[in-house]
C-alpha cells in the first residue's frame, strides 16, 4: 500500500489537544466555570494536569481553547429575503446537532458568567453582522439579532438541554416551519 504523501499522519500532540479539549468542553458543562477544574478535566482526558497546563497555561486559556465557536453562518445576501428565516432556522439546527462545542457552550452559558460572555461575543460577533446584511435598518441589526437568539437558543435550550420530549420529536422540517416565519419577521419586517 502506497503513503499518501498529501496527508501528513495525525501527530500524537493533535490527538492530546482533541482528548483535552473534548474533556474540558464536557467538564465546564456539567460543573461549570467556576468548579471545574484542571486536575478533573485531566482525569477525564486520561492524562497527567501538566499536560493540561503545558497546551493551555492555565484554567482560562483552556476555557477560551474549548469555547472556541464558529457558527459557519451561511452568506445571506444571496438567499431570497422571504427565505432568510428557515435558512437560519434549519442551519442552526445543524449546528447543534453536529457541534459539541456549541452544546457544551449553551450548557455553561446558562449557568456561568464566563460561559455567557462567551456567548454574547459569538452572537455580537457573528450573529449581528450575518443580520446586519438583510435587515432594512443597518442599525436595527443588534436588535434583530437578539431576537433571532431569542428563537434559536429557546429552541435550542427545550431541545438540546432540558429535552422537553414534545420539543425533541419535532422533525427539522416543523421546527423550520413554525420557527422560520417568526425568525423572518424578526429580520426583515417593519418594526411594530
Amino acid at each position: 500500500m502506497e503513503d499518501d504523501a498529501t496527508t501528513p499522519p495525525p501527530r500524537r500532540s493533535d490527538a492530546t489537544r482533541a482528548a483535552i479539549l473534548r474533556a474540558a468542553r464536557e467538564r465546564f458543562a456539567a460543573d461549570g466555570y467556576e468548579r471545574a477544574t484542571i486536575r478533573a478535566v485531566a482525569r477525564d482526558a486520561g492524562i497527567d494536569p501538566s499536560m493540561v497546563m503545558r497546551y493551555f497555561g492555565n484554567k482560562e486559556g483552556l476555557f477560551a481553547a474549548a469555547s472556541e465557536i464558529d457558527l459557519r453562518l451561511p452568506e445571506l445576501t444571496g438567499v431570497p429575503p422571504e427565505e432568510t428565516g428557515a435558512r437560519l432556522v434549519r442551519h442552526f439546527l445543524e449546528r447543534w446537532e453536529g457541534d459539541e462545542t456549541l452544546n457544551a457552550m449553551l450548557r455553561v452559558g446558562v449557568t456561568n458568567p464566563a460561559g455567557a460572555d462567551r456567548l454574547h461575543s459569538v452572537f455580537r460577533d457573528q450573529v449581528a453582522p450575518a443580520v446586519a446584511s438583510v435587515c432594512p435598518e443597518r442599525e436595527e441589526a443588534p436588535m434583530r439579532a437578539a431576537l433571532l437568539a431569542s428563537q434559536v437558543l429557546g429552541m435550542a435550550v427545550s431541545r438540546y438541554v432540558l429535552k422537553l420530549p414534545p420539543v425533541v420529536a419535532l422533525t427539522h422540517e416543523e421546527i423550520v416551519n413554525w420557527l422560520g416565519p417568526t425568525v423572518q419577521r424578526y429580520l426583515t419586517a417593519p418594526e411594530p
